[in-house]
């Protein structure tokens, strides 16, 4: 057999391993054109093939009834557990799937017939093999992989929801689109330099998330370069493993593959980028047919392609022409070297250099010098006539341009300013009304700033700016990315200590908005480090990381240790100006780590000095004017003054509502605190809904893990106790628990109100054995965490002393309801059903021990109390 029949049958044979049995014969009688001798030939392989060992393997059951049925896909492989098909292709099908115990989502690849074919199993492990070496953030990530009981091979990688990119590039600037696809070069040069070729790009393998990242997909048919890569691979690439409109002449032909291969798919790529249809269209035309025009037929330029869709100047189109069509040379040789070169010259247009694939002549590089420095060229004739005219006038304009740029800078200040408190509502004169839609204007804003490469430091302002309005929106992932952009911006630019440890804290904030604490405090006390060492004592940025670092305690728990932090942060802040934001937001910092320890008095004071600052500097509809009569509420609550708390959480809450809008994620914690008061009251049918409602919203914006909906599900839970739906309120409290322990670790207070809680599911069922120990954990969790005299504890030893008398051991009952009862008197309403509880428990604990003078002064106390309370 000669070398031309054996590269047909090679052809021919992997052509048929991607056909369904059934339509084997048929596919072969039209590909060999009748050629019964060919036919046998190609038959031979694939009989042989099918002789593989995951045949043999298996027993003659399995492999009857895998060719009558099928093999059903398990819904469960390894931790994964699959939901939808997401795509088929030649090689296997793709299926989304959920992680539940890290709650995250993959996209899993499973193997079709892996048992059948040998060959596609090869395949399927060198797609896994290369996956496993690319980390990149323009390739979508390998997670894992194993195989079913069957044997079929599997692996879990990143899911990306997102549009391809030629659909998603439609609707942006063609400068937009050149950032794109120059995103999608550096994933592909990734690639190449780990000695990796894709061999199958085009627009569906990548895919461009709603931020504007892309993602490069399916490595199914990528391959090695070097020694060890194998002759065979040159043909197995076969007719059918690659897409024809893409593919480069020598892929068609057979040919062993370089990196100038996938150099030639990326200008396919950038045409239909550019022109919005394929240099070779393959509508209503065979295969055959197409791959014969991709060989033979002259290219129309794009810039002609383009004509009535894209409007550029024809200089631009001429350098765009030569960008596509030397990457689309059908010489290798022509093409561009490789996609490092391609990129370098992607950049050379994006600032208006000229192309190096362009000729070397003197009038196109000056035209280019002259375009890309138009203002300073015209600058420069400009001074030369007028100082050859007149030296004074050229002095006073000078002067003036001067002053039009110091102008142009205070402008941009002052817009970049708006922006951010537009957010916050401080300038009452344009705040944005109830309905305001901002997402798609700020994922514009993230494509306009990722062309400004060339300028580092206005870029990494701009992705501060934007990082900070996604999280004020709620919008973490899109912040996270953001705020982390740019601090790895103004680190490579080697910018001011000031600058790096403010974009250090950004991050470590942003963390604590993410519940993610331990990495929060690690950040804010870097940042704080670096301000200390770099900058003069009095540098606000030493004020705002203090305050960061006392926010970031007080988040953890950890309040007696955040309070130093707090009070400098506002000496700090007062020093500068007592009737400032950073006095008003160091007043708020300090008042939370008060009201923890139960500091209600401080607390108080410094929330009505905040309160008063807030409404000065921000009039009395603002956000931060809600948050502090959020403050305020909640102490009336503390004392047991609940009608008063409820009324001061329903101005907060209308506040809140026609700021951020009934929907956001800050207004939820508004709703959470009007529930909590009306269950307090007992009008359950009212704090139903509004718990519920911010119950949805938390957890849309969170996840299901994070404190804020942890508080929610806590007055839910209150609610079922009260209502005698124990098994509800047991289900509502094991999550509170739960999530509390992820985000804070094996001790903090908040783990005791939770485990408190629980345990009052069991005390009012009845169910005293198991309401016991954990009534005892969350005193441990409160004396570990908080004062000893605090009202948490208190009320936690008056239901564990409730506990301890329902199961009739009184002499420790009374022990521990006397204890409580004396923490609660001294800080709460004598009104209040816990003082009131725990008085009639005393009386009827010492009734049991036979003594009744005891249980007669405790009554006299109550009275008095009460009688002093009206």
């Amino acid at each position: 057999m000669d070398a031309a029949r054996w590269e047909r049958v090679q052809a021919l044979f992997h052509q048929g391993l991607e056909c369904p049995e059934a339509a084997r014969g048929v596919f072969l009688q039209h590909e060999s054109g009748g050629d019964a001798a060919l036919i046998r030939e190609v038959d031979a392989l694939l009989l042989e093939d099918a002789r593989g060992k995951s045949i043999l393997d298996r027993g003659v059951e399995h492999f009857a009834r895998d060719l009558i049925v099928g093999s059903p896909v398990p819904r469960q492989l390894g931790p994964y557990r699959l939901q939808q098909v997401l795509g088929e292709g030649g090689m296997g099908v793709v299926y989304s799937a959920v992680r539940d115990d890290l709650a995250s989502v993959a996209a899993i690849k499973i193997l079709r017939d892996a048992w059948m074919s040998p060959a596609r199993q090869a395949r399927f492990a060198n797609e896994q093999r290369t996956l496993a070496q690319l980390n990149h953030p323009y390739i979508a990530r390998l997670y894992d992989a194993g195989v079913t009981p069957d044997g079929t091979p599997w692996f879990a990688m990143e899911y990306v929801e997102g549009l391809p990119l030629t659909d998603y590039a439609r609707g942006v600037s063609p400068a937009e689109r050149l950032c794109l696809f120059r995103c999608v070069c550096e994933a592909v040069d990734y690639a190449h330099r780990r000695a990796v070729l894709h061999r199958d790009l085009k627009p569906s393998n990548i895919l461009v998330r709603i931020d504007g990242v892309p993602k490069l997909l399916d490595f199914g048919i990528a391959k090695h370069l070097g020694p060890d890569a194998g002759d065979s691979l040159r043909t197995r690439t076969g007719l059918r493993l690659m897409t024809p409109a893409y593919a480069s002449p020598e892929q068609i032909r057979g040919e062993d593959l370089q990196m100038h291969s996938d150099v030639y798919a990326l200008g396919v790529i950038l045409y239909e980028l550019l022109a919005e249809r394929l240099p070779f269209d393959p509508a209503g035309r065979a295969a055959g047919e197409l791959e014969r025009m991709v060989l033979e037929e002259p290219v129309v330029k794009p810039s002609e392609a383009a004509r009535g869709k894209l409007t550029l100047p024809a200089s631009a189109w001429a350098d765009l022409d030569v960008l596509c069509l030397t990457a689309m040379h059908r010489d290798p040789e022509h093409r561009y070297r490789s996609v490092e070169t391609l990129i370098r010259d992607v950049d050379h247009y994006l600032r208006g250099e000229p192309l190096e694939a362009r000729p070397d002549h003197f009038s196109y590089r000056a035209g280019k010098f002259v375009r890309r420095n138009k203002a300073p060229v015209l600058a420069a004739a400009a001074a030369l006539v007028l100082i050859l005219a007149m030296a004074s006038f050229f002095t006073v304009r000078l002067a003036l341009a001067r002053d039009a740029a110091v102008a142009q800078a205070v402008r941009t200040e002052r817009i970049q300013k708006f922006m951010l408190r537009l957010f916050d509502g401080g300038d009452q004169a344009a705040g944005p009304s109830g309905d305001l839609k901002v997402t798609a204007l700020l994922d514009r804003g993230v494509q306009e700033a990722r062309t400004l490469r060339q300028e580092p430091l206005v870029q990494a302002e701009l992705y501060r700016t934007l990082g900070g309005l996604y999280q004020k929106l709620g919008s973490f992932n899109q912040a996270d990315a953001m705020l982390g952009a740019s601090l790895e911006q103004r680190k490579k630019a080697a910018t001011s200590a000031a600058d790096i440890a403010r974009g250090t804290l950004d991050m470590g904030l942003l963390r604590m908005d993410q519940a993610r604490l331990d990495e929060a405090e690690t950040l804010v006390r870097q940042g704080l480090d670096q301000a200390k060492s770099k900058l003069p004592e009095g540098d606000p940025a030493i004020a705002e990381a203090t305050l960061a670092l006392g926010r970031v305690l007080d988040a953890r728990g950890q309040y007696e240790k955040a309070i130093p932090y707090l009070e400098d942060a506002l000496r700090r802040a007062e020093a500068r100006d007592k009737a400032s934001e950073e006095t008003a937001n160091s007043l708020v910092a300090l008042s939370s780590a008060h009201f923890y320890l139960g500091h209600h008095d401080i607390c108080d004071v410094l929330n009505r000095r905040a309160l008063e600052l807030h409404k000065r500097l921000n009039g009395e509809k603002h956000p931060l004017v809600a948050e502090d009569l959020i403050n305020l509420g909640a102490s009336q609550f503390q004392r047991g003054n609940f009608p008063e708390s409820e009324k001061l959480y329903r101005e907060a809450l209308a506040i809140g509502e026609a700021f951020y809008g009934a929907g956001h994620f800050k207004t939820a914690p508004m709703l959470t605190m009007v529930g909590r008061a009306l269950v307090a009251e007992k009008n359950f049918d009212a704090a139903v809904p509004v718990l519920e409602r911010a119950l949805a919203i938390q957890e849309r914006a969170h996840g299901p893990v994070h404190p804020s909906v942890a508080s929610a599900l806590n007055e839910l839970g209150n609610v079922e106790v009260q209502t005698n739906q124990f098994d509800k309120a047991e289900a509502r409290f094991s999550r509170m628990v739960e999530i509390y322990r992820k985000v804070y670790g094996a001790q903090h207070f908040l783990i005791g109100i939770a485990t408190s809680n629980l345990a009052n599911v069991y005390l009012n069922s009845k169910r005293y054995a198991q309401a016991e120990p954990l009534f005892r954990e969350a005193v441990r969790q409160f004396l570990a965490t908080l004062p000893p005299d605090h009202l948490n504890t208190g009320i936690a030893r008056i239901k564990l002393g409730r506990t301890l008398l329902r199961e009739g051991r009184f002499a420790q009952a009374e022990e521990q309801t006397r204890n409580g009862y004396e923490i609660v008197s001294k800080q709460a309403n004598p009104t209040v059903s816990w003082l009131e509880s725990a008085a009639g428990d005393l009386g009827e604990i010492y009734g049991a021990l036979h003594q009744p003078e005891k249980a007669r002064a405790i009554e006299a106390r109550q009275q008095a109390a009460l009688a002093g309370a009206k």
